[in-house]
């Protein structure tokens, strides 16, 4: 059995930052991913194949609280869900990492304060060539250091609606976004500003997502090895349950077994307490690293939803992925409570909508609402409940149990952007994809995962310790969202990224 100082098990946001953090340490560490890399291939770029066909979907089948089956929308391949996801990279908001008020109860404080993760914040995004704008947003926290790269421009379109909220009293902003982009040199410039970015793999390798920027990178080194198509399937430990010993893993239709002195899970929030409760034994009964029973507790996702605004003029928007809107993040003007953040989606197009057999506006077709739509992406903060939860049948399937909670948050802020799209001409569609429900993202939409396995000071009541350590094993760690004991209400990625450079320089220390 081959020994090295470090497994890693699970190559995106956490698990492929984490091994560009340790590559230059000289340690042997061994990267594991289930899937492979991401096909080169035209169909990259097709939004049937990816929106309405699910091609690089994975083609397993869990199951929620009912029984009934679901088909996660999720992705295994290197870089993990960074290959799809639409490379707006935030920071968590400075009063995210305390206690907040919700209209549907409280969100919890962290371990760590905001001032604690800004330096690796600042990192991750040098690391990821963040594009960005400080002092736009009114809810930006402190920051040590500009953005890496320029804001990226607003298309006409996107320019004129950004003036438009001006003008109301509202106070847009350029989406912080993870692209290899460069607008003074577009001949040059890696990134061509396409149409298929959000949700779709990078056919020029020109999004910032954890293979390109970090993977890939870390294996220029001979220290770093990666084995792909490679699925953990159990963590065994000592006699004592004290330590990991070896990670067994299917490969190729072969069990195979791999010893370290370090183990860093980083399967995604689900995967992750999936391959923890897989991995129960005499010492660990309920699952691994689970005397305080909250692996696979307190799943959060976000509250999701796509609003399609049919306006008056054409909207030919190509990359309109550049503005948010966080005037209502943590109050408005009739109420002190958060409501979330708004923001675009990549373009929709007659394929895309073509999916869910939209409501059609009498002589409208779908062209002609693709032409004119205007294509806004809504997150509200769902709140840790104990009951939200990861657990396997007895076949060892994952099962999803999820109610919705802090929904009042959520009415609010739709209302909110109906009511801004109306006074500038926009006539609000909400279109059921079958990406959706209703207008929500539903249950298999997990792009935004979190909470599983979460972090505290207190082994009681949290799995792992601040340096996300697992307080009843010595030698395990989770990099993934699975540590969060809140959601907050923007992308969770630029915040795992940070984290694993945190958790990297804590290794380094270990690992002398």
């Amino acid at each position: 059995m081959e020994r090295y100082d470090v497994v890693i098990i699970g190559t995106g946001a956490g698990g492929g930052t984490l091994a560009w953090s340790l590559a230059g340490t000289g340690k042997r560490v061994l990267l594991l991913e289930r899937g492979d890399y991401v096909p080169r291939e035209t169909d990259n770029w097709s939004t049937r194949a990816v929106n309405v066909e699910g091609r690089y979907h994975t083609k397993e089948s869990w199951l929620d609280k009912n029984g009934k089956e679901l088909h996660p929308h999720t992705n295994y391949y290197v870089g993990g869900n960074t290959k799809f996801y639409g490379a707006a990279l935030f920071r968590m908001r400075k009063e995210d990492f305390g206690e907040l008020p919700h209209y549907g109860g409280v969100s919890p404080r962290w371990p760590v304060a905001y001032d604690e993760m800004e330096p690796w914040y600042t990192a991750a995004e040098r690391l990821y060539e963040v594009h960005g704008a400080r002092g736009e947003d009114p809810t930006d926290p402190w920051a040590s250091a500009p953005y890496p790269r320029p804001a990226v421009s607003h298309e006409p379109r996107i320019q004129q609606l950004s003036d438009d909220l001006a003008k109301m009293g509202y106070r847009p902003f350029h989406v912080p976004l993870g692209i290899r982009l460069d607008e003074t040199n577009r001949r040059k410039s890696p990134c061509i500003r396409c149409a298929t970015c959000d949700g779709h793999p990078c056919l020029v390798n020109a999004k910032a997502d954890a293979q390109t920027m970090c993977v890939d990178p870390a294996l220029e080194r001979g220290n770093v090895t990666l084995l792909t198509n490679a699925k953990a399937v159990r963590l065994e430990t000592d006699a004592a349950g004290g330590e990991v010993t070896r990670v067994v893993v299917e490969r190729e239709g072969r069990a195979e077994s791999y010893a370290a002195d370090v183990f860093v899970v980083s399967c995604g929030a689900i995967n992750s307490a999936a391959l923890l409760l897989r991995s129960a034994n005499a010492r660990h009964p309920k699952g691994l690293a689970n005397g305080s029973d909250v692996v696979g507790r307190h799943y959060m996702g976000h509250i999701n939803s796509v609003l399609m605004a049919i306006s008056r003029e054409p909207n030919p928007s190509v990359f309109q992925k550049t503005l948010a809107l966080n005037d209502f993040y943590f109050r408005s003007d009739d109420g002190d409570l958060p409501l979330g953040h708004i923001s675009f989606v990549g373009k929709l197009d007659a394929a895309t909508l073509s999916a869910g057999a939209p409501r059609i506006v009498p002589g409208m077709t779908l062209d002609f609402l693709a032409r004119h739509s205007l294509d806004f992406w809504l997150t509200s903060e769902d709140l840790p409940d104990p009951s939200n939860r990861v657990t396997l049948d007895r076949d060892g399937r994952i099962v999803l149990s999820y109610v919705p909670n802090n929904e009042e948050s959520h009415v609010r802020l739709t209302r909110k952007l109906k009511s801004i799209l109306k006074a500038i001409d926009c006539e609000e569609h909400l279109i059921p994809l079958q990406l959706f429900v209703g207008q929500r993202i539903p249950l298999a939409g997990v792009a935004h995962q979190n909470g599983t396995i979460r972090f505290g000071d207190d082994p009681g009541t949290s799995a792992l310790d601040r340096n996300c350590k697992a307080h009843e094993v010595d030698n395990l760690y989770v990099v993934d969202a699975s540590f969060f004991p809140s959601s907050a209400a923007v992308n969770p990625a630029l915040t795992i990224m940070a984290n694993a450079l945190r958790v990297g320089a804590h290794l380094k220390e270990r690992l002398g």
